[in-house]
C-alpha cells in the first residue's frame, strides 16, 4: 500500500509532481485523507502529470488512450498525443547492453553500427547497423535500468489501485484488475523477443490474402540469430513515414491521387483483415508507423502493441459496423450487450435512449461525412455511462479504427470509409454464414443436424417420463419478487386486520343492543375499547409507512 511513513525517492518525485499541478483528489489520497469518487484534473494537466513523472507513466497515458471505454473522449484526446521526450542513451552504455545481449563477441555479428541513434524512444532507442554477412539491419535497443524504473513504478500503480479501489468508482470499473492488465502491458514492451514474435505472425498472416496484393506490403523481417529480451535486430527498410511521401514522382507514372486512393485501399483491406478475419493485429498505425519505401511498398513497423479479437467479437463487431451505418440504435443497444462482461436488465430502457440520442445527432449527414471511429468511441462511452464493462481489447479495437480513419483522411481527404469497406462486409458476411469453404460448412450442419435428431427422441423420452411420474420440477427465478410477495403479504395482514376491528366493533354494538345485565355491558365496553386500540394502532401504522395513498 501506498505509504508517507515509508516513502522512496520515487514516491517523493510522484507526491512533488502531483502537488505541483494541484490534483487535489490523488493529495488526498497519498496523504492518507478519505475521498469518495475520483476527480480527474482536466486533460491537459492529466497529459502534464504524465510527462513529468517520466517515460513510464507516458506510456501508461498512451496505454489509457486506448480505453474510451474508462474514460471522456477529451481524456482520450489528450492522451494519445504524449510523446516521450527523452534523451538518447550514450553510445558507450548502448554498446554495453548490446554486447551483453550478444552470444558471441560485436565484431563478429556486425561489421558495422552507427553510433548515432535514428529514434529514442521511452523503452528503447534505435541504431542501423550492417550484420557480418552484409544484411542491412535496425538495432533496437533497451534503455538500460529501464526495467528497475519500470518494476518500481509499477509497485506504485497497483498500490495506489487499491486505494482507489475503495471507493464506488473503483468497484465499479475493477481498478485492480485494470492496474494488473496496464502492469503485464507494460512489462510485456520489455521482453523484445515477444515483439519479434508478433511481427512473424504478422508477417504470415498477410502474406496471403483475398483482399489486397501481398507482395504490396512489407513487415520487417526478424533476424533471430541476433534477437534477445533486450536486443531486438530487423530488416532495415529505406523509405519515409507514410504522410511525408512524395508521389509526384513515381515509377509507374501514375497520377499522384489515383496512387494515393490505391495505397489507401491497400491499408483498410491489410488493418480490415486483421480485424475481421485474422483476429490478431497491429493495435497502433499512426503515422510513425506507417512507412512508404522507396520501391513504392508500404511497411508497418513496430509491432509491440497487438491485440487479439475471438471469432464471437468479431462477428459482433461486424454487425456493429453495419448497425452504425444504419444508424439502428435498437440493434447496437443489442450488440452493445452482447459484447459487455455484465449488464442489469433495469438498464435496458435507459441504455437504448442513450443510443438513439447518441445517433440521432447523425440523420442529416451522409455516410461520407460520419466519421466511423468517433461514432465508436462514443458508444464505447455510452456503455461506460451505463456501467457496462466490456473488454479491454475493444479498446485497442476502437483505437485501431481511430488511427486507421485518421491517416487515411489525412493522405487522401477525398476517401470515403464506406466506399472502401462496403465490397469487405459484403464479403465478410458470406463467410460468416458459410465460412471459407462452404462445402465443410454443410457437412458440419448436416453433422450437426444428424446428431440432434438421433438425441431429440430420447430426451423428449426423458421429459415425457418425468412428466407422468410427477418428479419434473421447475426452478423459475422472477427478479424483483421478493419485494412484490412482501407487499401483498403485508396488504393481506392489513385486511385481516381491519376484519378483525371491524367485527369486534360489530359484536360489541349487538350486544351493547341487547344488555341486559351489568356484566355484559361491562364486555361491551371492554369490545369497544379493544376495537378502538387496535383500529388506532392500525391506522398510526398505515401513515407511518407513507403508503395512505
Amino acid at each position: 500500500m501506498f505509504s508517507l511513513t515509508q516513502t522512496t525517492s520515487r514516491q517523493r518525485e510522484i507526491l512533488e509532481v502531483v502537488f505541483r499541478h494541484g490534483w487535489d483528489y490523488m493529495r488526498i489520497l497519498l496523504t492518507g485523507g478519505k475521498a469518495d469518487e475520483p476527480k480527474l484534473p482536466t486533460p491537459a494537466v492529466l497529459r502534464n502529470i504524465m510527462i513529468d513523472l517520466g517515460p513510464v507513466y507516458v506510456k501508461l497515458g498512451q496505454l489509457l488512450s486506448t480505453r474510451p471505454d474508462l474514460l471522456p473522449a477529451a481524456y482520450i484526446d489528450a492522451l494519445s498525443t504524449l510523446q516521450a521526450e527523452v534523451p538518447p542513451v550514450a553510445w558507450s552504455e548502448v554498446e554495453t547492453v548490446i554486447r551483453q545481449q550478444l552470444r558471441q563477441p560485436l565484431e563478429k555479428t556486425f561489421a558495422k553500427i552507427n553510433p548515432q541513434p535514428v529514434a529514442a524512444g521511452s523503452i528503447a532507442q534505435t541504431h542501423r547497423a550492417t550484420l557480418a554477412d552484409g544484411r542491412e539491419a535496425a538495432l533496437k535497443i533497451q534503455r538500460p535500468g529501464i526495467d528497475v524504473v519500470i518494476a518500481q513504478d509499477i509497485a506504485l500503480i497497483k498500490s495506489l489501485a487499491e486505494l482507489v479501489a475503495l471507493t464506488q468508482f473503483g468497484q465499479d470499473y475493477d481498478v485492480v484488475s485494470l492496474a494488473e492488465e496496464f502492469s503485464n502491458a507494460l512489462l510485456a514492451e520489455l521482453d523484445f523477443t515477444r515483439e519479434a514474435g508478433y511481427a512473424d505472425q504478422l508477417r504470415r498472416n498477410l502474406s496471403k490474402s483475398r483482399w489486397f496484393d501481398p507482395k504490396q506490403l512489407v513487415v520487417p523481417e526478424i533476424y533471430w540469430d541476433a534477437t534477445t529480451e533486450k536486443l531486438l535486430v530487423m530488416e532495415w527498410l529505406e523509405g519515409v513515414p507514410l504522410l511525408m511521401a512524395d508521389l509526384s514522382a513515381t515509377k509507374d507514372g501514375k497520377d499522384p491521387s489515383t496512387r494515393r486512393r490505391e495505397i489507401t485501399t491497400l491499408l483498410f483491406r491489410v488493418f480490415f483483415q486483421q480485424l475481421y478475419i485474422d483476429g490478431f493485429f497491429h493495435a497502433d498505425p499512426h503515422p510513425g508507423n506507417l512507412f512508404y519505401l522507396n520501391d513504392g511498398r508500404v511497411a508497418i513497423i513496430d509491432c509491440g502493441m497487438v491485440g487479439r479479437l475471438d471469432p464471437r467479437s468479431q462477428q459482433i463487431l461486424t454487425e456493429m459496423l453495419l448497425a452504425i451505418v444504419d444508424l439502428d440504435a435498437t440493434r447496437c443497444t443489442q450488440l452493445t450487450i452482447q459484447l459487455a462482461d455484465s449488464f442489469q436488465p433495469t438498464n435496458l430502457a435507459r441504455l437504448e435512449s442513450d443510443f438513439t440520442r447518441l445517433l440521432r445527432k447523425y440523420f442529416n449527414l451522409s455516410l461520407s461525412q460520419i466519421n466511423f471511429s468517433q461514432v465508436f468511441y462514443e458508444v464505447l462511452q455510452t456503455a461506460r455511462n451505463n456501467k457496462l464493462r466490456l473488454p479491454g481489447n475493444l479498446g485497442l479495437y476502437a483505437k485501431t479504427i481511430a488511427n486507421l480513419e485518421g491517416v487515411a483522411r489525412t493522405f487522401d481527404p477525398e476517401v470515403n470509409l464506406l466506399d472502401e469497406i462496403k465490397p469487405l462486409i459484403t464479403d465478410l458476411f458470406r463467410r460468416q454464414l458459410f465460412g471459407d469453404d462452404p462445402l465443410q460448412m454443410l457437412l458440419r450442419t448436416a453433422l450437426d443436424i444428424k446428431s440432434l435428431s438421433l438425441q431429440s427422441p430420447r430426451q423428449f423420452e426423458v421429459l415425457l417420463e418425468r412428466v407422468t411420474s410427477e418428479t419434473l420440477k421447475w426452478n423459475i427465478r422472477v427478479p424483483d419478487i421478493e419485494p412484490l410477495r412482501r407487499t401483498l403479504a403485508d396488504s393481506a395482514n392489513r385486511l385481516s386486520f381491519s376484519i378483525v376491528v371491524g367485527s369486534l366493533i360489530m359484536g360489541a354494538a349487538i350486544i351493547s343492543t341487547k344488555t341486559q345485565n351489568s356484566e355484559l355491558s361491562f364486555l361491551s365496553s371492554v369490545l369497544f375499547s379493544v376495537a378502538s386500540f387496535l383500529g388506532l394502532w392500525l391506522v398510526i401504522g398505515i401513515l407511518r409507512s407513507g403508503r395512505l395513498k
